[in-house]
């Protein structure tokens, strides 16, 4: 179990999902980018590498590190299901976008 910096265990899931997410867009995307703009392909999956880690830094000192899990009571529900649906949208623009030029030059 994962614990905070008071030492409260933590909920993983949001942690991993980041992580996992994070990892799998920096491997999907990344290289073909970083080729795109000249990279080898060695230096783009270094590239996407240090983006998953970075991904996986900030998600651990967000979703665990300065976790509170006390909060979680006190946001409504309703306004946490806003934000899931905001970030579920703009994460759909995201990948989107980092497509469009994938396929622009098809």
């Amino acid at each position: 179990m994962l614990q905070n910096r008071n030492g409260n265990p933590v909920d993983p899931v949001p942690f991993l999902v980041v992580s996992v997410l994070g990892f799998a867009v920096s491997f999907s995307f990344g290289p073909g980018y970083a080729m795109e703009l000249g990279a080898s392909l060695p230096t783009a999956l270094v590239v996407a590498t240090v983006a998953s880690g970075l991904t996986v830094a900030v998600a651990y000192h967000r979703y665990v590190w300065t976790e509170r899990p006390g909060l979680r009571g006190e946001v409504p529900a309703a306004d946490r299901f806003r934000r899931l649906l905001y970030g579920v949208v703009v994460g759909f623009l995201l990948v989107a976008a980092l497509a469009l030029p994938l396929v622009a030059n098809a």
